[in-house]
This record gives C-alpha cells, sequence and structure tokens, in this order.
C-alpha cells in the first residue's frame, strides 16, 4: 500500500502472528461497540507505535425497528455501524481481520485512513473460515470511514452495515485555526444507515432463510434507491429514550458521524457545533458556531459542542431532518414516505 504500508502479512487461524520487525512498542486495544469509543489519549508525547485491533466479521439477524421487522445484515464485530478504532499520526494500525467459518459471504476491509491497494480492500479478501492481519502507517489526520468493498457487491454489503470510522490524532492534539488546544471530555460515535427491507405482495416486510436468500429481492430494492428506513446505530430508536446519550453540565462532548453511502446533514436543536471539521480532516482548522453541517457520502465528521446549558435540558441530533422533501418519493405510482424522527439525544443531566 504504498508508503503508508510497512507490512502485509496473511495467515490461517492454525498460523502464527506476524513477526515484530519495526521494533516498535505495541499496544492491544479492546474495542466497544458504538456510540461508545474505547480509551484513548488525545495527545501524545511519546514516539510511534503499533496499535493493535481485531475485529470478527459477523452476519446475522437483527430487529431495526419496534414493528419487529427482521433484516439480514452483515457486521464489523456484530454492530451497526463497525467500532470505531483510535490512533495517532505516525502510528501503525495492526489489524486482524477474522472471518468466521459459520458466515456464508467473502468480505474485506477498505480504510479510507490508508493509502493505496484500494484502501487495503485488495490485500484483505477473506472466505469464511480464513483470517488476514493488515499493518498501515497512520500518515492523514482526521476521521475516515472503512467499509467492505468485495468486488461487485460493495453497495450490498455497505447497505447491509459493514461499515465504521477510523480516528486519526494529531500527535499533539486537536486544535482551533489559532493553536489553541481543543479536549473533549466525552467522545460519541453515530453511524448513519438507510436499509433496504423487501416487501411481499400484500406491503409486508419479507424475511428469509439465510442472507444468500435475500440478495437478489434486496438488491432490487436498493436500485430503486428508496430506502425503507434511515437510522443511526443500527435501529430506530438506537439513541433515544433509555439509550440516550448522556453528559453533564459543563462537559465538553465529540461527535463523531458517519454515512457510508448517502450525504447527510447533522443538526443541533438548542446548541451549536462549536468546533466543526465538516470534512473530518483536522490538518484543516474547524468551522465554529455552526448549526447544521454536512457530511458527504462516504465520510466522517467531526464536532465537539460544549454541553454548558441548564440542567435538564435535551439536545436532539437529527441526521434527516433537513431532507425531508428528500424522503418523499414517488415510484410506480406508490408514495413511499420514510418517517422522520430524531435518531440521537443528548440529555445532560
Amino acid at each position: 500500500m504504498g508508503a503508508a504500508v510497512a507490512a502485509l502479512m496473511m495467515t490461517v487461524p492454525a498460523m502464527a502472528g506476524p513477526a515484530d520487525d519495526l521494533k516498535l512498542p505495541r499496544q492491544k486495544v479492546e474495542l466497544v461497540a458504538p456510540p461508545f469509543v474505547h480509551a484513548h489519549e488525545q495527545a501524545t508525547k511519546s514516539g510511534p507505535k503499533i496499535v493493535e485491533f481485531k475485529m470478527t466479521i459477523r452476519e446475522k439477524e437483527v430487529v431495526i425497528d419496534d414493528a419487529g421487522t427482521k433484516f439480514h445484515a452483515m457486521t464489523f464485530d456484530g454492530s451497526m455501524p463497525g467500532p470505531m478504532m483510535v490512533l495517532h499520526e505516525g502510528d501503525y494500525m495492526e489489524l486482524t481481520l477474522l472471518n468466521p467459518a459459520t458466515n456464508a459471504m467473502p468480505h474485506n476491509i477498505d480504510l479510507h485512513s490508508a493509502t493505496g491497494a484500494l484502501g487495503g480492500g485488495a490485500l484483505t479478501k477473506v472466505n469464511p473460515g480464513e483470517q488476514v492481519v493488515l499493518r498501515w502507517k497512520a500518515t492523514r489526520p482526521g476521521v475516515f470511514v472503512y467499509h467492505c468493498a468485495p468486488e461487485g457487491m460493495i453497495p450490498w454489503h455497505v447497505v447491509s452495515g459493514m461499515h465504521g470510522t477510523v480516528m486519526v490524532l494529531p500527535r499533539d492534539g486537536l486544535k482551533d485555526g489559532e493553536g489553541k488546544v481543543l479536549r473533549y471530555d466525552k467522545i460519541f460515535y453515530i453511524g448513519e444507515n438507510e436499509l433496504y427491507v423487501p416487501k411481499d405482495a400484500n406491503g409486508k416486510y419479507k424475511t428469509y432463510e439465510t442472507i444468500g436468500e435475500s440478495y437478489a429481492d434486496t438488491t432490487e430494492v436498493m436500485r430503486k434507491l428508496i430506502p425503507t428506513h434511515v437510522v443511526f446505530n443500527g435501529r430506530v430508536g438506537s439513541l433515544t429514550g433509555k439509550n440516550a446519550l448522556t453528559a453533564k453540565v459543563g462537559e465538553t462532548v465529540m461527535l463523531v458521524h458517519s454515512q457510508a453511502n448517502r450525504d447527510t446533514r447533522p443538526h443541533l436543536i438548542g446548541g451549536h457545533g462549536d468546533y466543526v471539521w465538516e470534512a473530518g480532516k483536522f490538518n484543516n482548522p474547524p468551522q465554529k458556531d455552526l448549526e447544521t453541517w454536512f457530511i458527504r457520502g462516504g465520510s466522517a465528521g467531526a464536532a465537539i459542542a460544549a454541553s454548558t446549558t441548564k440542567v435538564g435540558r435535551v439536545v436532539d441530533l437529527s441526521g434527516v431532518e433537513k431532507q425531508a422533501l428528500a424522503k418523499y418519493t414517488q415510484d410506480a405510482g406508490n408514495h413511499v414516505s420514510i418517517e422522520l424522527r430524531p435518531a440521537a439525544t443528548l440529555t445532560l443531566p
């Protein structure tokens, strides 16, 4: 993968891991499911290191709304989106990607944060029962999407849940346009997904015994570009009510928002993005005091919001409300609409 890659080692489960040829210190990271992010330093004075991650691809049936609609998902580590992985500029990511024998499909990973070889996609194809180890050097600070990219099936795998985000932090931390250091007390990762669930002749959502059986019907719905569900973090209501994101008054919150397929526009109701990296790249100075920002399809953005409001105030983050007209479409004489809901709630207790 050009200068960004130090080594690539492909293995099967029975074989030993890669040799430590870089002679750098190693750090093993235990990933956590979104909206949470694994523990990490925001700035570091230490030298580069090899940061080890492991993700297991899981194909599974999931429920995506309160009506019990079922969907055959393909996921990194079992969640939609996959976990966020954090390292610093100059570090090496060493990612082990495991495709269990119980899965039916081949998979790989395309990391937008890496350079060359389709972001690793050309080097990481794993059939069921195989694993691959990929090492690459983080040279560009920012938040970047990763996704599955198997030849001929990329859209299906992406909209079935196989996407996530890498965050590469500057070694000296985040800064505003004047060089002032910016820090956050909490970080949340919100991944937006549009889902395409086939319906039968009576208008009821169909179910399938296997993910392979769902392919033809699902791709037919996808071609019409009319999603049946637009959700954050895998299902309707995943980040509202009892699942609301919480922060204390006075805490500063980092919100990372990704969309692996379509454009979206996060909007803080009753608040502002104090510092916003709309395109997600930390070498660029953040914009200030934004009400709404634009996340391009296939990318991630980041925003810092200071929760200085009074006790009990609620801030809703709605990624789709600004596209209400676009969500009303007509196809073959059938009027189709998607219910617009607040997709995430930040509660300030």
